[in-house]
């Protein structure tokens, strides 16, 4: 059938997450979602798996490619090469005397690492024969102790060069309270190197105080930088190819988008790009479902996520980890590279869809970290992976329809997947298969919890009044398990659920962020060079944005990190208005007070300092609404089918119901064990627990005890 050509002005909308197994498309126009893909990702090159899915999400609704007005892009790009070590040679340009001070890490023995005395620590981030220093000083306050030696800078470019170095970083001592001497080393390295070297320097890209942060996210972002420019540049060319000539926007850590152009300037912004597209999806299903208090829980091909939400608003870090080790989602500080940028605040896992189940040496049963992906992916695809993982065992107990995976691009092969857990699992542990695969699933399970339990219990938060908002491809397989460890009595799973982050794409605004260092006393505070430094900020994240403050469609959000005198790490606390009078000031010591107090449980009053000061940009652009279509009165049966599978409430298999969500009606109502049927995830509804649909044709679980309640 043709393409039917559509009015541009009607604004088609593409949200494209890439994940390490499937990339999901969403395509939504004026009347809500017309289209949903999901198909294998292809690490080789990103592009073929997007231009696949588009062209095939385009041709399903009969949308042509020129009414595509916005395209918005999730991407693991940046973490990838930095976990792999794929970024570009970079170099490292600091203070006479600091050189080392990257080398040499921070580097803290945890976990199995405190009990190897072969211990060997992990490579640098940056090689000692590419770290150069130039002599100059400023001290914390921004007085310059020793001037710039610009012939000792111009002396560095050349033996940058002569390693052959494709980008540069730059991160003086201090720089955040001066940043003359940074400007000048950069602008001396750009006339100085071939043309086409990236030069990054820190006051551009996190002028915050805390040296080793400052330098490992500046040379992550110059190590990452040209890798991410080049890869959207190509996307957006194949994209023009295809047809579609909106500008791609991409997903920051932080819950917002940016333009491609600013992506590529701060590449480490986009690190958690798909983990913050879903939680920002939750946000919104929990909201449309009256419930503010939500636990986001993502679980895709290879990783959980899991994120807590308060009063509609998911915690932001200033700082987080990339790789390095870790316990149940929580890195270790002190372990992999430390990024100071702003990040929706979550806990992540290893146990994925894709996580492969293994037996050791002493027969203990293991699942995960590692992956299958989608090359070669778990048996069951037929792809030539023969080890068992989490979707082999959710196949072999009847959780998943062999034809029906990924909206029936995918066939699964059941026979390969028993085989697998056969041979791999339940021969060496001396079980069932059933058994066997059902310990898989309850470990999945227990470490899922575990990233659950870091962003609750363990931050003082009591989960048990949290909805969880279940999506990706397997979590509505394994939600109500989990919630069953944390007394949680309801989960929700929206529409879309198996490509939640993909549609959380397309509800962000265009948003960017800027921090500044300037330490002063509450006491000594100077109100008038403080609404400067605020002013300021904005004005030049405004000016990334291409926007003006005053525009109507423009919001400003500023904040600031307090703490008490004499302490060395800070809380932020939010400063509303666009003034800034004592006033202001006093309101902003008692929200950090009272932060404290939520965050230790001790109240306590005394001197305070202001140390950061940071401002949130944001773009509030037009959006297509991305529900799905009303469900159909007449939609016959929703029952589709039954087959076995296995529950331990059962002791085995047992003949359940198969419900097709397309034909679920509101107010539709049915006791678990079920399963429901949806285009791009399954549904499980295990025994002790009921589902009904409500006005936003979400399928909720609720615990059918409290059912009988009537507490819900």
């Amino acid at each position: 059938m043709p393409l039917v050509d559509r009015d541009i002005t009607d604004g088609y909308a593409l949200g494209i997450d890439v994940g390490g197994t499937f990339t999901d498309i969403v395509l939504a126009g004026p009347h809500g979602q017309v289209a949903v893909t999901k198909c294998l990702s292809t690490h080789h090159d990103p592009t073929e798996g997007i231009l696949h899915g588009v062209q095939s999400a385009l041709s399903d609704a009969r949308v042509a490619p020129a009414a595509v007005t916005r395209v918005v892009h999730a991407t693991t790009l940046a973490t990838n090469a930095i976990l792999e070590r794929k970024g570009v040679r970079v170099a490292y340009v600091t203070t006479q005397g600091f050189r080392s001070m990257l080398p040499l890490g921070r580097y803290a023995r945890v976990e199995e690492d405190r009990y190897d005395i072969h211990f060997d620590p992990p490579a640098p981030p940056v090689e000692p024969a590419r770290c150069f220093e130039v002599p100059e000083r400023i001290d914390h306050r921004g007085n310059v102790l020793v001037p710039l030696d610009e012939s000792a800078v111009r002396q560095v470019a050349e033996q940058i060069g002569a390693t052959g170095a494709d980008a540069v970083a730059v991160c003086l001592l201090h720089s955040y309270a001066n940043p003359e001497h940074e400007r000048r080393v950069t602008a001396i390295l750009q006339d100085s190197l071939p043309p086409g070297t990236t030069v990054v320097a820190s006051c551009d890209i996190w002028p915050e105080l805390r040296e080793y942060e400052r330098a490992t996210t500046t040379l992550m972002s110059a190590y990452v930088g040209p890798v991410m420019a080049h890869y959207l540049r190509r996307l957006q060319s194949r994209l023009s190819e295809l047809g579609i000539h909106a500008g791609v926007q991409v997903m920051e850590s932080g819950g917002g988008v940016m333009s491609a152009e600013l992506a590529g300037r701060r590449a480490v912004a986009t690190i958690e790009s798909g983990p913050a597209a879903g939680v920002i999806s939750a946000r919104t299903t929990g909201l449309a479902a009256n419930r503010p208090d939500i636990i986001s829980f993502d679980m895709g091909g290879t990783t959980a996520k899991a994120c807590v939400i308060r009063d509609g608003r998911p915690d932001v870090t200033r700082e987080f980890h990339v790789g390095g080790k870790g316990s149940f989602g929580g890195r270790r500080a002190g372990t992999g590279v430390p990024i100071k940028t702003p990040a929706i605040d979550l806990a992540e896992v290893g146990a994925g869809g894709g996580s492969i189940a293994w037996v050791d040496e002493s027969g203990t049963l293991h699942v995960g970290p590692r992956s299958a992906g989608s090359q070669p992916g778990p048996a069951c695809y037929g792809l030539g992976g023969n080890e068992p993982t989490v979707t082999d065992c959710n196949l072999v107990l009847g959780y998943l329809d062999p034809d029906a995976i990924a909206g029936g691009t995918l066939a699964l092969r059941r026979d390969l997947a028993e085989q697998a857990v056969d041979e791999a699992l339940a021969g060496p542990l001396g079980t069932d298969r059933a058994v066997a695969a059902h310990a898989v699933h309850e470990i999945a399970n227990a470490t899922m919890g575990g990233a659950v339990h870091v962003v609750t219990v363990q931050r003082g938060i009591d989960p048990r009044g949290f909805a969880v908002v279940a999506f990706g491809g397997a979590g509505p397989m394994h939600a109500a398990r989990v919630a069953e460890r944390f007394d949680i009595d309801t989960v929700i799973v929206p529409p879309s659920c198996g490509v939640g982050s993909a549609v959380g794409l397309l509800v962000t605004d265009l948003s960017t962020d800027r921090v500044l260092t300037r330490p002063i006393t509450h006491a000594d505070a100077d109100l008038d060079t403080m609404q400067h430094t605020f002013t300021d900020l904005a004005a030049s994240a405004a000016q990334d944005l291409g926007v003006r403050l005053d525009d109507p469609d423009v919001e400003v959000h500023r904040s600031a990190d307090v703490r008490f005198t004499g302490q060395a790490h800070e809380l932020t606390v939010q400063i509303p208005g666009t003034s800034m009078t004592k006033t202001d000031l006093d309101e902003a010591a008692d929200r950090f007070y009272e932060e404290y107090r939520r965050a230790y449980g001790i109240q306590l009053r005394g001197p305070v300092e202001f140390v950061s000061y940071r401002v949130r940009v944001t773009r509030v652009v037009p959006k297509v609404p991305v529900s799905r279509k009303p469900l159909a009165a007449d939609a016959g049966s929703a029952c589709i089918a039954e087959r076995a599978v296995w529950f331990p409430e059962h002791n085995g298999y047992v003949q359940t119901p198969v419900y097709d969500r397309a034909r679920l009606r509101l107010g539709d109502d049915f006791d678990g064990a079920a399963i429901v049927h949806d285009a791009e995830s399954t549904i499980v509804v295990p025994p002790g627990w009921y589902a009904h649909i409500d006005a936003e044709a979400n399928v909720v679980l609720t615990k059918t005890a409290s059912r009988a309640e009537g507490t819900r």
